[in-house]
């Protein structure tokens, strides 16, 4: 019955937004709700860019406003509008009229509500990761998107990096073979961020270890690899299944550091020190999905893809391909520079965080805002992308049973279409 219940579509109350181009404009006028170590790195993005201006910003914490808004004249433009008066400030940004698209980056319960907020003001919106938290908020975010007619994109920066666009292109030209299976992670140690009282505006990320067993963070492992796939474009995930171990790294990270008045010692942890999830996809595929990021180890994404011919792993990257590889051996995969895509070959040395793949994150939808472009993902990739949140945590609970991961296309992912593999466009 659960099962059921998770795989029902609710009726359709709009049209699909598969394939929607954005409106054409000279400009592109951004407001941005949350300006913290993320908003704060990703402003000055933004402003680097041609046909961009910031109109306004808003922060709980008006200092951050302010240095932001700082930002903003210091690049030439004219001052933006802060919003901090309180924490319902936000919704008096999305209400302006001359703002086309508002970036959402903010703790992860606050993002549904923004999202929700900005598309009922007639805003495209753009949502750091994870989307939504839940899986009716998730179809909500859909259906919302439909009624109204504008874009809810997650904005997965790791789709734009290097080695994940120049996999992407080698799988569509058919390198792989067939394409048969995949992997993603988040495994990043991240227990003295989590406890540190000044790196995220309080324990808001900590407290999700108190609250939920599974996947909190899939989409930067997921994204790309769905994206080789055509996920949505040719190909559904039709099912999860997930485990966890116990919960230990966090709690013998707070043993070992934390003073005994520290206010983490309230705290009962849950969220499991590693989730390894399997998702099978309408075609037989199978992409594996790992989150740790409560245990001591280096950082990886996994990020690999096989196929028939062949298979790519990340972190080293190493490839072997047939027929240019018959020794059992990984070849060093700097030999496939060729396949690199049209925005590495055109931004060499991005600026921004991340190895520059922020930059191109940002430069691209910007692009496909000005010239009139279908985006390179939407609100049906951002539910795909973010399901694993909630329903890895009740496979976990169910002791890893299968459950199956909704259609939020509602039947449009047979319809072939393109996506992160474009062609440069003419301005």
């Amino acid at each position: 019955a659960a099962a059921e219940a998770v795989a029902a579509a609710p009726p359709r109350q709009g049209r699909t937004m598969a394939g929607v181009p954005f409106e054409r404009r000279s400009t592109v006028r951004v407001g941005i709700i949350g300006l913290g170590n993320r908003g704060d790195s990703m402003i000055d993005l933004f402003l680097a860019l041609p046909g961009v201006q910031v109109k306004a910003v808003c922060d709980t914490v008006r200092d951050k406003a302010e240095k932001a808004a700082k930002k903003v004249t210091a690049a030439g433009q004219p001052a933006p509008a802060i919003y901090a008066k309180d924490e319902h400030d936000y919704e008096n940004l999305c209400k302006r009229g001359d703002i086309d698209f508002v970036y959402v980056v903010t703790p992860w319960e606050l993002h549904f509500p923004m999202a929700k907020t900005a598309m009922l003001n007639g805003k495209h919106v753009g949502v750091e990761c994870p989307i939504a938290m839940r899986l009716e908020e998730l179809w909500q975010l859909v259906d919302l998107s439909e009624r109204t007619r504008r874009h809810c994109m997650q904005l997965e920066n790791c789709c734009y990096g290097k080695n994940e666009m120049r996999v992407l292109r080698m799988a569509h030209a058919g390198l792989f073979g067939e394409l048969q299976h995949g992997a993603g992670a988040y495994n990043h140690d991240l227990r003295e961020l989590m406890f540190d009282p000044d790196y995220y505006e309080g324990p808001w990320r900590r407290l999700w270890h108190t609250r939920l067993r599974g996947d909190l963070y899939p989409n930067h492992g997921f994204g790309p690899v769905a994206n080789y796939m055509d996920v949505n474009r040719g190909d559904r995930v039709v099912s999860i299944s997930s485990v966890g171990t116990t919960a230990l790294g966090l709690a013998a990270y707070r043993e070992e550091h934390m003073e005994p008045g520290d206010p983490s010692w309230k705290e009962s942890y849950i969220g499991a020190d590693r989730t390894i999830s399997l998702v099978q996809t309408a075609k037989g595929r199978v992409i594996r999905l790992e989150h740790d990021v409560s245990s001591p180890h280096p950082y990886s994404r996994i990020n690999s893809l096989g196929g028939t011919k062949g298979v790519f792993e990340d972190y080293p990257e190493r490839i072997y391909l047939e027929p240019t590889n018959t020794n059992h051996q990984w070849d060093d995969f700097k030999k496939y520079a060729e396949w690199d895509h049209w925005l590495w070959k055109e931004h060499a040395n991005p600026p921004g965080g991340h190895g520059g793949m922020d930059y191109i994150m940002v430069f691209r939808l910007m692009q496909c805002m000005r010239l009139g472009l279908v985006p390179d993902f939407d609100v049906y990739d951002a539910a795909v992308w973010t399901a694993p949140v909630p329903l890895s945590h009740l496979s976990i609970k169910a002791k890893g049973v299968p459950l199956p991961i909704p259609d939020f296309t509602r039947g449009e992912w047979r319809k072939a279409r393109s996506g992160m593999d474009s062609e440069k466009p003419a301005e």
